[in-house]
């Protein structure tokens, strides 16, 4: 993986995949993601070597709690991001397409403004 965005995404994709109650694999994520089987795996090895998720015997990926909280910060940054640029007048593909890019680089400093403004708009 070459960096700290590439790792987010696939963080996030696992999340998303979870959160349909469905167990987890390596063949999802690549599907999903639209990326080859063996970049995902690649890509899973160095997430379960550095903390993020655990693999279990049937090849189901699971988050692990550092993984969690890190896919919860990325997810949290596309929704407020997407929901910032609609409500500046985006429409959703648009506003989705560069929270995707943005929620890798922005600063917390930034984001936490943004998030400002988006909760005083929903209000």
């Amino acid at each position: 993986m070459k960096n700290n965005e590439s790792m987010e995404m696939y963080l996030e994709t696992i999340y998303l995949l979870s959160k349909t109650g469905k167990k987890v694999h390596s063949i999802d994520v690549a599907q999903e993601m639209g990326f080859s089987k063996p970049s995902v795996s690649r890509a899973m090895k160095l997430l379960e070597k550095n903390n993020y998720i655990i693999f279990h015997q049937d090849g189901q990926l699971e988050l692990t709690d550092t993984g969690l909280v890190r896919a919860r910060g990325v997810y949290e940054k596309h929704t407020i991001l997407t929901n910032f640029f609609m409500n500046l007048g985006a429409n959703k593909s648009v506003a989705e397409e560069n929270a995707c890019r943005i929620e890798h680089i922005i600063s917390d400093e930034m984001f936490e403004i943004i998030k400002g403004k988006v909760n005083n708009c929903d209000n």
